[in-house]
């Protein structure tokens, strides 16, 4: 077996819950505080400091309840403590880092994952600082890394609060594997599904890489490459992120640069998408004919003016007109082609 066949088998059975905190000053028209929760990428809860209240983002989350009555009530709950808790912590490290005024932002991820396949597992914790990691749980050893000197203070005062860490370990590898595993029961009709992509060709102008953009696939374990002859391109190849799309699944976008292959040899390429858990692939052929463009040649726009200006002419336009008609074309043409 190939192991990127095997792969396709294994990550397929890989599961992650993960909860995300940001906490900020001085962002207007954002919540002070925002909580999100998400099981394999797909947003199940949301809480900010403007609404008070933890709520469900899939009808499946709702059966919670039936595991716990009071669930949402304790959302919540955990949500505004850990809102003034934020608060307190963005104080801190202004302080720490000599600030006063302006943005800033302290944002926290934790979780953990869950192979039903082999049985691993594994927990997560990462806190940042405007936009730096700042300090990050190791699971294995049950101690803090602080990546930046201003951190090492914080991570000697939870490093000596022992009690907290060997909670936390129970957490991410008990507590939260079970929550994790009961997510996936909840939502087994949506988090398992497979949905593939419309995949297309675009292209800017002529001399503009070659985009390949899949779009409408989940789960997000996908694979989308440039091959030649078969085998796969990494050179002139720009690879975009996974991106969501607002029906809950997702797109992605890579870029062939091809300014340097002849086009007798465009043939010898493909755009290859693979969805782990499904072992056909999506190939689409390197063929100028399927390739969409909203590029127009010059010569071409000059037919509709031509068709423009005998239609003038028989609905009995002055002269005058005409000059001015032709003068807003021949402008906006030297504008087409400078600015384009």
């Amino acid at each position: 077996m190939k192991y990127l066949d095997y792969l396709r088998i294994v990550v397929w059975f890989c599961y992650c819950v993960g909860n995300f905190y940001t906490a900020s000053t001085g962002v207007p028209n954002f919540p002070e505080f925002v909580a999100v929760g998400l099981v394999d990428d797909v947003q199940t809860e949301y809480y900010d400091s403007n609404t008070q209240r933890a709520v469900p983002k899939q009808d499946w989350m709702e059966k919670a309840t039936a595991d716990e009555a009071g669930y949402w009530d304790s959302q919540t709950q955990i949500s505004q403590s850990n809102e003034q808790i934020f608060k307190v912590r963005i104080d801190t490290l202004k302080k720490r880092f000599n600030q006063t005024g302006g943005v800033h932002i302290v944002q926290v991820m934790y979780g953990c994952e869950w192979d039903d396949e082999t049985g691993d597992t594994n927990g997560f914790s990462q806190h940042g600082y405007d936009g730096e990691d700042f300090v990050v749980f190791d699971l294995r050893t049950k101690t803090w890394i602080a990546p930046t000197p201003q951190a090492v203070i914080t991570k000697h005062k939870w490093d000596r609060d022992t009690g907290q860490n060997e909670y936390l370990y129970h957490y991410f590898t008990q507590e939260c594997i079970d929550w994790l595993k009961k997510y996936v029961g909840y939502g087994r009709s949506t988090l398992l599904r497979t949905d593939l992509p419309s995949v297309s060709l675009l292209q800017k102008t002529p001399s503009s890489p070659v985009t390949c953009h899949a779009s409408g696939f989940y789960p997000n374990k996908i694979k989308l490459f440039w091959t030649r002859d078969g085998e796969e391109v990494h050179e002139d190849v720009d690879h975009g992120e996974i991106l969501h799309n607002h029906d809950g699944t997702f797109q992605k976008s890579v870029d062939l640069d091809l300014s340097s292959v002849k086009a007798e040899d465009w043939g010898r390429y493909s755009c290859v998408f693979q969805l782990y858990g499904v072992m056909e692939d999506i190939v689409t052929k390197l063929d100028p004919k399927v390739i969409k463009t909203n590029w127009v040649k010059p010569s071409d726009l000059i037919i509709p003016i031509v068709a423009a200006v005998i239609a003038v002419l028989l609905i009995g336009l002055s002269c005058s007109s005409l000059c001015l008609l032709c003068s807003l074309f021949v402008h906006r043409f030297v504008r087409t082609v400078l600015v384009w």
